[in-house]
């Protein structure tokens, strides 16, 4: 009743004549809600917070805020949180130009799950994501923020396709000239499949002269300290901090790169030498060198257990499109090519490197959550898939609130936006996601999604979930059946 008699109250101060001559112009308010303040770890009950276009405006104590402002459209927030919007910083997009209207169809469902940002982390379909990328921009195309590192540097004839193949000091700079003048990337993509080490090394240099940020995969012919000190700025996938942990990494690089031993054995001498100590140490220089490390702990969780587990029943594949399904197959048959003692080192191998993700935070190595989702990477399905990679972070060692910081804070801070994303306040994008539950005390409670607010359009539940439908039909009319509900 309290609370009734204040809201009342308050609607008459902001309809009085007087009130309407000094209020200030709003176009969306959220009423009675509790912001969560990711960097500090808190909630702030009672706020009020004021969008204008795709600005935060105000936010502060509720009862000041609508004495204050008016606003078109009001949302009410009591018993809710809010958070700034989420970020994938590791999705891919490809399976080639027949594929390109079953990966479009994925855009709605990163925002169906609260993901206003993404980063594709480049596939075989670099100029269609570019023109996605202006698109969305633009408005013509729906779907979140995406940020691309075009087509990635690669050695000559590597596996992956849509790659730019460079075999010299003077193909890596013209692979960056065409990167960063053409194509305007917004990250550089560098990965170890048929790439010489010492050209990678000199990518990681020259890109880091020309102001671009690298991520990429570590050959392994080089040591992890090496692409540190050379300049990479995220490391993709735990495995390859995982690798800086062992105590003879120098020499099985060196073994490596000679033809001594093969990647297998490789691999198998890293694993049978980690050391936390080593591995702390390698760590604090991460973290006193400004290297990120996205783990995709999931997406490699799941294709290392594709012995054990059934996905025939999985709800995500509703939202597949046939053809992107389809190659999901090649991962899949090499998995079942193993024999039961590779299938235990794999089971044991992923154990072994998901305990080195408290390490890193230990560390103070910011920690960035990323899927991995996309086209090949079976059963890890875009925008579901980020909730399900956090959640394993706190079953990991992180607590929910570092858990929260790496999906809504760590991607702005690697790209030096923190000034515009990953915090409720004003001067902040109106890029945020309001829950029915507090990720501080569960982090599972970033899929209790009430609305999604996104450049400053407001998307409720009901918006949401048609999102959602609309993409099981699609998929159900690619697959010939009919959509169930």
């Amino acid at each position: 009743m309290k609370r009734l008699l204040a809201t009342l109250a308050s609607a008459l101060l902001v309809l009085s004549p007087a009130a309407l001559a000094r209020a200030k112009e709003g176009d969306v308010i959220i009423r009675h809600v509790t912001v969560v303040d990711v960097e500090g770890a808190k909630t702030i009950a009672e706020q009020a917070v004021v969008l204008r276009g795709a600005d935060i405006v105000a936010v502060g104590d509720d009862a000041g805020v609508a004495k204050d402002w008016r606003a078109a459209r009001t949302i009410e927030g009591e018993g809710r949180y809010l958070i700034p919007g989420l970020w994938d910083m590791h999705v891919h997009f490809g399976g080639g130009p027949e594929l390109i209207e079953e990966n479009r169809a994925l855009f709605p469902l990163y925002v169906a799950n609260g993901i206003t940002t993404i980063r594709d982390c480049s596939g075989d379909l670099a100029d269609q994501v570019l023109a996605w990328r202006s698109e969305i921009a633009s408005g013509s195309l729906f779907g979140p923020r995406l940020l691309t590192s075009g087509a990635k540097i690669e050695g000559i004839a590597p596996v992956w396709k849509g790659t730019i193949e460079v075999g010299s000091e003077a193909d890596v700079d013209a692979a960056l000239d065409q990167l960063k003048n053409r194509d305007k990337v917004d990250f550089v993509k560098i990965t170890d499949n048929t790439l010489k080490p010492e050209l990678f090394l000199y990518a990681l240099r020259q890109a880091k002269a020309l102001g671009l940020r690298t991520s990429g995969h570590i050959p392994m012919a080089l040591t992890v300290e090496q692409a540190v000190d050379a300049g990479i700025s995220s490391i993709e996938h735990l495995d390859y901090a995982y690798n800086a942990g062992a105590k003879d990494e120098a020499a099985i690089a060196a073994d490596f790169a000679a033809g001594r031993i093969d990647r297998a054995e490789a691999n198998r001498l890293l694993g049978a030498g980690f050391d936390r100590d080593v591995a702390m140490a390698a760590y604090r220089d991460f973290a006193a060198k400004g290297v990120y490390v996205t783990p995709t702990l999931n997406g490699s969780r799941i294709l290392d257990y594709l012995d054990r587990d059934d996905h025939s029943k999985d709800a995500g594949l509703a939202y597949i499109g046939p053809k992107l399904r389809k190659t999901y197959d090649w991962r899949i048959e090499r998995a079942a090519k193993a024999d039961a003692a590779a299938i235990a080192a794999r089971h044991a191998h992923s154990d072994a490197v998901g305990e080195v993700l408290p390490m890193l935070a230990e560390a103070g190595v910011p920690i960035i959550a990323g899927t991995d989702a996309g086209f090949l990477n079976s059963f890890n399905y875009p925008g579901f898939g980020l909730h399900d990679e956090i959640d394993l972070f706190t079953k990991r060692g992180l607590t929910p609130a570092q858990a929260l910081e790496s999906a809504t804070r760590a991607g702005p801070a690697w790209f030096g936006w923190l000034d515009r994303y990953g915090a409720v306040k004003p001067g902040m994008a109106a890029d945020l996601v309001l829950l029915d539950q507090n990720p501080l005390q569960d982090i599972a409670a970033t899929r209790a999604i009430d609305t999604v607010v996104m450049r400053g359009q407001v998307h409720d539940r009901a918006a949401l979930d048609k999102m959602l439908a609309d993409t099981r039909a699609k998929v159900a009319a690619w697959k010939g059946e009919a959509a169930k509900p």
